[in-house]
């Protein structure tokens, strides 16, 4: 019961932190200025993050994480901007950033430092449930933002899709169930997540992936998150047509990030 409560708690504190962040600047200076960085690339609808997903053969986003619910600290070690660079060196197609600071120790801090360090895009990982974290995302340099299901009706989720598209970010449309599928899609998510991670109850199934991939039409670009940890994973995930993986604490627990991606691309043993 406690587990299940996480999750709310977690939406709860954000709302009060982005409640507090709107004391300091309001909404319409924090829009303004984040319309004023879209780029004429962007303004075309070319994205970023969704460009670097749609390469050939499968793409790692690698997360830069310190902590998290389920796991506690992860990394007691943590010089991200090291990190991000090692990624990126090693060839991932993007980063996550955690920014929630209560349960992952994130920090926007984080995202703002590695956005300006690295050429390859930059996904806000936090728990979207207020407009004004997606204006902050553009200006703190992410390509994209992360909208989970369970947390946004789909009336909301589809005005969030908008805003981002407006402002040159791609979303990463998270679902865990075969009915936040269908919202995802009828809410016209360019790139649908599964979470393998049940967040209410923080079990992993990397096999939710797999049973939910044919719901999602194969010109909608397909992320598997959490859980991943072997060659053997991303191969299966490989040939179910999963166009991308994100894996946070396989990465954030190996000493070498880039021989671990080159493990889990099956390159090395």
């Amino acid at each position: 019961m406690v587990i299940i409560m996480i999750l709310e708690e977690i939406a709860a504190k954000t709302r009060v932190r982005v409640e507090e962040q709107k004391k300091k600047r309001d909404i319409y200076s924090l829009r303004r200025d984040a319309e004023a960085m879209v780029s004429d690339m962007e303004k075309r609808g070319d994205f970023p993050f969704k460009k670097a997903l749609s390469a050939e053969g499968m793409s790692f986003i690698c997360e830069v994480k310190k902590a998290s619910p389920s796991k506690g600290v992860i990394a007691e070690d943590f010089p991200y901007l090291d990190i991000a660079k090692e990624y990126e060196e090693a060839g991932a197609a993007a980063i996550s950033v955690l920014t929630e600071p209560c349960y992952f120790l994130g920090s926007d801090s984080y995202l703002e430092q590695i956005a300006s360090a690295v050429k390859i895009p930059v996904l806000r990982k936090d728990f979207t449930v207020d407009e004004y974290q997606i204006f902050e995302a553009k200006l703190l340099g992410a390509s994209s933002v992360l909208l989970i299901c369970t947390l946004l009706e789909e009336k909301r989720l589809k005005e969030y899709l908008e805003i981002a598209h407006n402002l040159g970010l791609s979303a990463l449309v998270e679902a865990h169930t075969e009915a936040e599928v269908e919202a995802a899609l009828r809410a016209d998510a360019g790139i649908i997540g599964v979470n393998n991670r049940n967040l209410k109850t923080f079990e992993v199934d990397i096999t939710t992936s797999n049973r939910l991939r044919k719901l999602v039409p194969e010109e909608i670009i397909f992320v598997s998150e959490s859980g991943i940890k072997t060659a053997q994973d991303v191969a299966i995930l490989k040939q179910n047509k999963t166009d991308a993986v994100l894996i946070g604490e396989t990465f954030m627990r190996s000493p070498d990030k880039k021989k671990q991606l080159s493990i889990l691309r099956g390159e090395e043993m």
